[in-house]
């Protein structure tokens, strides 16, 4: 990675990363945080933080039994977009958790390749608000939406349950009906 790979690396909010399930296929997921939630260590190496997500672990599942992923970084700002592929670890090291509020594993990804993609079919958008989901110093991360689904009460934290309970469990026409209307809530 060079300054300028880093710079824009470092400045983005999401990016998308595919990786390989356990029947070969590729899957691909939107990963997101405040920026600089991806950091470039060195000329060979980023990390990024696995958040608590869906409980389904796509991601980290495949990495753990094929590390090969390929990163799209994409800013609808400016626009400007940047691939990487490379060979993903992942880690429950302290000293690296210590970067990411709330982060169940930090993944390290080695480079093998990178480079710029033409940026000519970008939309240009304009940033509204940050996700109130990221997890943040100084403040509490609000329940996902989805762990108030009545379907998924006996499988989420003791915590989580806890705080459903509290909010409301709702069924998944109601959740449904947050994300089509959309109710940051959801």
């Amino acid at each position: 990675f060079d300054d300028g790979a880093k710079g824009f690396i470092e400045s983005v909010e999401m990016f998308y990363l595919s990786s390989i399930d356990h029947q070969g296929r590729p899957t691909v997921s939107y990963k997101g945080g405040d920026a600089g939630f991806v950091k470039v260590f060195n000329s060979t190496t980023l990390i990024f933080p696995s958040y608590d997500g869906n409980g389904m672990f796509f991601s980290i599942g495949n990495i753990s039994t094929n590390p090969q992923v390929g990163l799209l970084f994409i800013s609808f700002e400016t626009p400007n977009r940047l691939r990487v592929q490379g060979t993903a670890t992942l880690s429950q090291d302290p000293d690296l958790l210590a970067h990411y509020k709330e982060a169940e594993f930090v993944v390290t990804v080695t480079l093998s390749e990178l480079w710029q993609n033409c940026p000519r079919y970008i939309p240009k958008y304009e940033k509204v608000r940050s996700s109130r989901y990221v997890p943040r110093a100084h403040c509490e991360t609000p329940l996902a939406g989805w762990k108030q689904l009545d379907i998924v009460q006996d499988v989420i934290s003791e915590s989580d349950a806890q705080k459903a309970a509290k909010a409301g469990v709702i069924d998944i026409d109601t959740w449904v009906g947050k994300i089509i209307s959309a109710d940051e809530t959801a």
